[in-house]
């Protein structure tokens, strides 16, 4: 005889809603962008051609989204915040044929679990529409409201009530560049809409609707990319293809301008991304990113979109298809672009030698020819820093080595060799006989009384310029030089978003920087080891390399500021250096507070013992 279990003794017990809701908004709802991501979705879903984003706080304050689609009547309002209610699946069959963005109707109710939401809403062919607010998952108010047509949702206090994912949230950089990349991913998937970002009072982004793909690319990332744009388009019975690559030239050493879209849905595809950048590595390093925006067209009976809580990857029927004609047209296009022969019939078993590629070393972009790395000009070296350490015994030893590296070889003392350097002082024989030898145009050699000691040119003088750089931010009254003439200088939304974050250390650096509209800014001035007309580049590849810092080191802004500042002015690998600019390095190397690393803590220099050296050859 079977005993019956009491009901009450069951130990698995059905989630509250309330619960329930705030676990799937952590599947769904991960930080602002994912809020900025399931609205713009639902915007374009309900046919509007002019959509705005608020923002304020990097979403932790407010997002909001109005558009001019087809609104909601009464009864819809509700339910769209009810789990799983959704408009755009009617039966199984649907989810194998999504045409839509967002179909899975778990979104407003995620959000409005973890949020103060204000809907409104009116059709077009409606007198009145409606104002509807719900709290943490609870209704506060549903009245009748005189709005425009469309709908407008305001997201306030995101995570209020769930105060252990809001403290997991990033600065407001970080989390306003997320916001940026959705929408430049929305805007890039429909050039025939109309969009325009708002964030803390500054315009971002207007975009006028019916623009051209090239016309949204300059306008949201920079006037530089207007002539350097490559556009392409292929199909086939299964695939079309089509999309913009941009010349090879406009690399960075970051992901974030990479984009990859199926039937307009944003998507990442690692393989897939993996075989375009290898591509690209004809033209650049394996370290550099180019800008592509790249649409796949494909039958939605052939693709699943439904693999992932947030939409974004996707499984496709026949991958290897899919990728194979991806590649050979964004291969193509690139090889007719630059006059490169084609010789994808030989790629298999010639794949490992550069010419059979076709393009050898010296290949040129676009007809110019290849520029020298400054490679004859004469290094520009910061003055010294912290040159007196007369007082100071806690660099003693690195003062010891410094003088030891100077010493002659031939059993003369340090008093000795002082004093001769003393009564030789301007003269070319001392620096000959402290012996300076430059090996492949990166490290510097030079011997000790007791062996060798090899200085990485580029690591030594980033350590050099890094300190400077800290006590620059210290000082009362930044070291600046002025130009002739202020340079106008254009950012992208993201970078500019960083410059304004960064504004009052860099300004203390020694840079005269003010911010404009439009993403512009105005350089008047910049520290004094800067050549004048590199001002430009220096200033954005500082953003681009603290950009790469992030989230890679434990520092303070100030620091991580000063780590890319030296990292780009820094004498690079493959610089020639005469015997005085060796002297020179060497001599302020030997003069900062940590001479033995660079600012990310690798080695500046390696010393081998002579017994290490005549071990070599027993």
């Amino acid at each position: 005889m079977t005993q019956e279990t009491d009901s009450s003794d069951s130990i698995i017990q059905p989630l509250p809603p309330e619960i329930s809701n705030k676990i799937a908004a952590g599947e769904v709802i991960q930080r602002p962008s994912s809020v900025v991501k399931e609205l713009l979705d639902n915007a374009i879903d309900a046919g509007a051609d002019e959509l705005k984003i608020i923002i304020q706080n990097a979403g932790r304050t407010l997002i909001q989204v109005v558009d001019n689609g087809c609104g909601m009547g009464k009864e819809d309002i509700t339910l769209c915040f009810e789990q799983h209610a959704t408009s755009k699946i009617k039966d199984m069959d649907d989810l194998f044929r999504v045409r839509t963005l967002g179909f899975r109707g778990e979104a407003m109710a995620s959000i409005a679990s973890v949020s103060q939401v204000t809907l409104k809403t009116k059709r077009p062919d409606a007198d009145m529409g409606y104002k509807y607010e719900i709290w943490g998952g609870e209704e506060k108010s549903f009245e009748p409201a005189a709005v425009e047509d469309g709908t407008s949702v305001a997201v306030r206090n995101l995570f209020y009530n769930v105060r252990a994912r809001r403290q997991f949230l990033k600065t407001d950089a970080t989390e306003f560049r997320h916001i940026l990349k959705t929408v430049q991913q929305a805007a890039l998937a429909n050039p025939d809409l109309g969009f325009k970002l708002e964030a803390d009072g500054d315009i971002i982004y207007d975009l006028p609707k019916e623009q051209s793909m090239k016309d949204r690319i300059t306008a949201m990332f920079g006037k530089s990319y207007k002539a350097s744009l490559i556009s392409f388009r292929e199909e086939t019975s299964y695939l079309t293809v089509h999309g913009i690559l941009a010349d090879p030239k406009l690399t960075k050493r970051s992901r974030g301008e990479q984009f990859l879209f199926v039937n307009g849905r944003p998507i990442q595809h690692r393989y897939l991304t993996y075989i375009i950048l290898d591509i690209y590595d004809t033209w650049t390093g394996d370290k550099d990113y180019p800008f592509y925006a790249i649409f796949l067209e494909v039958d939605p009976k052939q693709v699943d979109v439904n693999v992932h809580p947030a939409k974004e990857e996707v499984k496709f029927e026949d991958e290897q298809s899919i990728i194979k004609l991806t590649k050979s047209v964004v291969k193509r296009r690139l090889n007719e672009e630059f006059m490169v022969p084609d010789v994808s019939d030989q790629e298999e078993q010639d794949s490992a030698s550069p010419a059979s590629r076709g393009f050898s070393s010296n290949f040129n972009f676009g007809g110019h020819k290849n520029r020298q790395s400054n490679k004859d000009k004469p290094v520009k070296f910061p003055s010294r820093i912290n040159y007196d350490r007369s007082g100071d015994s806690s660099n003693r030893d690195q003062s010891d080595f410094s003088q030891q590296l100077y010493s002659n070889v031939g059993g003369q003392s340090q008093k000795e060799s002082s004093k001769s350097d003393q009564e030789t002082e301007g003269r070319p024989q001392q620096i000959q006989n402290r012996g300076f030898w430059q090996l492949h145009d990166r490290y510097i050699l030079t011997q000790t009384r007791s062996g060798l000691c090899m200085i990485d040119q580029h690591a030594a003088h980033k350590r050099i310029i890094y300190e400077k750089a800290l006590s620059a931010t210290e000082a009362a009254i930044p070291s600046t030089q002025q130009l002739l003439f202020a340079q106008t200088v254009d950012f992208s939304a993201s970078r500019f978003s960083l410059l304004k974050e960064l504004h009052p250390i860099i300004q203390r650096m020694g840079f005269n920087v003010q911010l404009m509209s439009g993403n512009t800014a105005m350089v008047s001035g910049v520290p004094a080891d800067i050549d004048i007309g590199n001002e430009q580049s220096v200033l954005k590849a500082m953003l681009q390399q603290y950009h790469e810092l992030e989230g890679k080191v434990e520092l303070d802004e100030r620091k991580k500021l000063a780590i890319a500042f030296a990292a780009k002015t820094a004498i690079p690998k493959g610089k020639k250096l005469t015997d005085m600019e060796m002297e020179n390095l060497l001599d302020q190397l030997f003069a900062c507070d940590e001479p033995y690393k660079d600012p990310l803590d690798k080695p500046t220099l390696e010393y081998i013992p002579l017994e290490d050296i005549e071990a070599k050859f027993r």
